[in-house]
């Protein structure tokens, strides 16, 4: 593994935050039996990677250089 990523790429980070959320909603009383959390972990990580696409775009739309 010699290849670097941000952590908001990665399905792991995702799938244990959706878990804590999961855990924390049932400790809390939410009933969260029904929650499909490999469908929310994707639902997820799509949403993370369009804000990503749109935040890659915008900054090249406000670069003030010329890419060679």
């Amino acid at each position: 593994m010699n290849e670097h990523k941000p952590w908001y790429l990665s399905r792991t980070i995702w799938a244990s935050i959706v878990t804590i959320v999961a855990g924390a909603g049932g400790l809390a009383g939410l009933p969260v039996e029904q929650v499909d959390k490999i469908a929310t972990t994707e639902y997820l990580l799509q949403i993370v990677t369009a804000l990503s696409g749109i935040a890659a775009l915008l900054g090249r739309v406000r670069a003030t250089a010329r890419l060679i």
